[in-house]
């Protein structure tokens, strides 16, 4: 589904429900939560069924916030034509697809976009043995993207800049675009680095083989999406994220975030974790919301590093997603 058609859908439709959304998590005692499911690093299933992934534990943080657990949520497998319509009719409480914040989807489709949990931007991955060491090579070459995506719009800019003429090949989902580029079918796959940097690690046959070139076009920031309609639901998700954010900056972590509560004298870490004011009150939620969100699922770092870090098989650097003390963008307001 296009963006126009989206947004015709955001005005037809009816308000979801009468309820409020944090009155319908708590009924249903689950936050259900619409994910890519095939991006490593960010929501995948194991062969176990268990769900790991940077979005993964951003949702995992919002159950951990409202319901007092983190596996109190309820994972829905989407794709670039149904992450955002599932969230506009109610289907999921929140999106962490993987979806780009831009200007025409925050002010057409009646959605909100969250403090953004990666900040990326677009690449473009080839075979070795192209010989191809720079964008403006590419003329002829076939493009596997998706349509409705960000990448999509890319390839149109980096024509016009270049002023190089590339054959799109649109495929429906990721799953598709890959057989198609490790098959030949197309010489080039567009993606945000990061998700090309999870698809030659998990899915290349020998990721040796394949060079992501080192321009990157345009920005990505990614985060949780919302409706609209509910700004009690917007500010849950928003101080979730910024938990993450504000643990890791204070140095509060999974393992020590019950000696930092029971000792620590920083007026910050106080706030955080409810010791000295009701951080929770205003937001609908337990005075000890915070603190579970930690236990449960650690600083934005742990997730970081375990999920697609060093701790990971992705290996990606901070880079933009470093604290700001640290050159990146990574920034909580005030507690």
């Amino acid at each position: 589904m296009h963006l126009g058609a989206l947004a015709l859908l955001a005005v037809a439709l009816p308000q979801v429900a009468s309820a409020s959304t944090l009155e319908n998590v708590k009924a249903a005692d689950v936050v259900t939560c619409a994910v890519n499911g095939s991006r490593p690093g960010f929501s995948s299933v194991d062969g176990k069924g268990a769900w790991h992934g940077l979005d993964v534990d951003t949702c995992r943080a919002v159950a951990a916030a409202v319901l007092g657990d983190a596996n109190k949520v309820k994972f829905l497998k989407t794709n670039n034509q149904t992450r955002l319509t599932a969230l506009q009719t109610g289907e999921v409480d929140m999106t962490v697809a993987n979806t780009t914040w831009t200007r025409s989807r925050d002010t057409d489709l009646g959605l909100d976009f969250m403090p953004p949990t990666f900040y990326d931007g677009q690449g473009l991955m080839l075979a070795k043995s192209l010989g191809v060491t720079k964008v403006a090579e590419l003329d002829g070459a076939s493009v596997c993207v998706r349509p409705s995506s960000t990448s999509e719009r890319v390839v149109g800019d980096i024509q016009k800049k270049y002023n190089i003429s590339m054959k799109l090949v649109v495929l429906e989902d990721q799953k598709e675009i890959n057989t198609a580029f490790f098959g030949g079918r197309c010489d080039v796959a567009v993606q945000s680095t990061s998700g090309l940097s999870s698809t030659r690690a998990s899915v290349a046959p020998n990721p040796d083989d394949y060079v992501i070139l080192s321009e990157i076009f345009g920005k990505d920031p990614m985060g949780p999406v919302v409706r609209q309609d509910d700004p009690q639901w917007r500010d849950i998700v928003t101080w979730t994220v910024y938990t993450l954010f504000q643990a890791e900056e204070s140095g509060v972590t999974s393992e020590n975030v019950d000696q930092m509560k029971a000792e620590s004298q920083d007026p910050a870490v106080r706030r955080l974790l409810g010791v000295d004011e009701a951080g929770g009150k205003g937001l609908g939620l337990t005075p000890d919301w915070a603190y579970n969100v930690v236990k449960q699922v650690g600083n934005y770092g742990e997730v970081y590093e375990r999920n697609v870090g060093m701790d990971s098989p992705l290996k990606l650097p901070r880079g933009y997603n470093a604290q700001y003390f640290d050159g990146g963008l990574i920034y909580s307001p005030p507690l």
